[in-house]
């Protein structure tokens, strides 16, 4: 007697969408929902992928997914670690949009300014884009000794701006890009004493957390957004700025929209350019921004070989992303806890994500 094959054609059928997972997507999220609810369920529950704890998707402006993991909802701030750093630098657009600031003079630090020294020779565009020359080592190892722990922990805690302006060069200005959170806390300096001039560190906290509120958080609808402050009254802008995942992803609704809400224009249009153009020293970064293109170094912060080289990204430590594609109509919002083994994982789930919508 001879049995029927009982082999399957092809692979077996993927499981069903959890009703979890399927709720978590608008009935019409601009692609078919269930690819787009399981690529969505892959962040919350795969393994070795780390913890995601909120994720807010828009296209074309509106939500069409948002799922929390347990204990985490849409009232609760979560800090943007190094997405705060393109905050800061909306911030540095605003002020030489009012023409308190120049790109291209010498950046205004006292520190700098004496006879002879090479700092001197610093513009405001070289610390935005991440090429001051500073000696900034950020990530190295061991942990304790590395810049952006000692100024935020250690022996910089008190006067984090001082702490990073007074270091040496170790390259010339313009010529080397190396990634900093010294050198946003430089810039979220600046942006206080333009505002706050000689003011006491009580005072500049207030002028900045105003300033702050009133020309980004209100035109936005940003309500939770707050930042930290060190003993100085700077704002901590390189790594301590918190949002809602909602509020983080009107942020990149603002970015993917060249600077403007409902048709206002809150920074130039050109500033938001200026912040997505390859910084002459490192291909995959802008103004305070990762562009999604190679980097030339073998350094995947994004997924170039996957997705359009106009998206772009404010990226933050332990996995934090605001992904924006404006060529895709999308803005995403993922905050978690990915350690740095895990973070290829993550991004390659995020891609997929993104990769679901058809470019125009």
């Amino acid at each position: 007697m001879v049995l029927p094959a009982c082999a399957q054609e092809g692979p077996p059928p993927l499981p069903p969408v959890p009703e979890e997972a399927m709720a978590a997507v608008a009935v019409e999220p601009g692609v078919p929902r269930e690819p787009l609810a399981r690529a969505i369920d892959t962040l919350f529950t795969a393994d070795g992928i780390g913890e995601t704890r909120a994720l807010v998707l828009m296209h074309r402006g509106e939500i069409v997914a948002e799922r929390y993991a347990e204990d985490y909802g849409p009232d609760i701030r979560f800090t943007g670690w190094s997405m705060s750093k393109t905050v800061t630098a909306v911030l540095l657009g605003m002020m030489v949009a009012d023409g308190r600031l120049r790109l291209d003079d010498p950046a205004p630090v006292k520190s700098w300014q004496r006879a002879g020294d090479p700092r001197s020779a610093i513009t405001l565009r070289h610390l935005i884009q991440m090429r001051s020359g500073l000696r900034h080592e950020e990530a190295s190892d061991p942990a304790y000794l590395s810049d952006e722990v000692r100024m935020l922990f250690l022996d910089g805690r008190d006067d984090m701006a001082g702490w990073a302006e007074a270091q040496p060069l170790s390259a010339a200005p313009g010529t080397t890009f190396a990634y900093s959170s010294a050198t946003s806390v430089i810039l979220s300096d600046i942006a206080t004493e333009t505002i706050a001039p000689g003011e006491s560190a009580e005072r500049r906290m207030e002028t900045m957390a105003d300033y702050l509120d009133a020309r980004l958080a209100v035109p936005l609808g940003m309500t939770s957004l707050v930042g930290e402050y060190d003993a100085d009254g700077t704002l901590i802008g390189g790594s301590h700025i918190w949002a809602t995942a909602r509020d983080w992803a009107k942020f990149g609704e603002f970015l993917r929209n060249g600077g403007s809400v409902a048709g206002a224009q809150i920074v130039p249009r050109g500033w938001i350019d200026f912040m997505r153009t390859p910084s002459p020293a490192s291909p995959d970064y802008g103004g305070q921004l990762w562009l999604n293109r190679d980097s030339e170094t073998g350094r995947d912060t994004l997924f170039a070989e996957q997705g359009p080289d106009t998206a772009f990204a404010a990226v933050g430590h332990l996995g934090q992303y605001i992904i924006v594609s404006p060529e895709q109509g999308l803005t995403l919002a993922r905050l978690g806890k990915t350690d740095g083994e895990e973070r290829a994982a993550l991004v390659d789930a995020l891609a997929d994500i993104v990769a679901l919508y058809p470019e125009r």
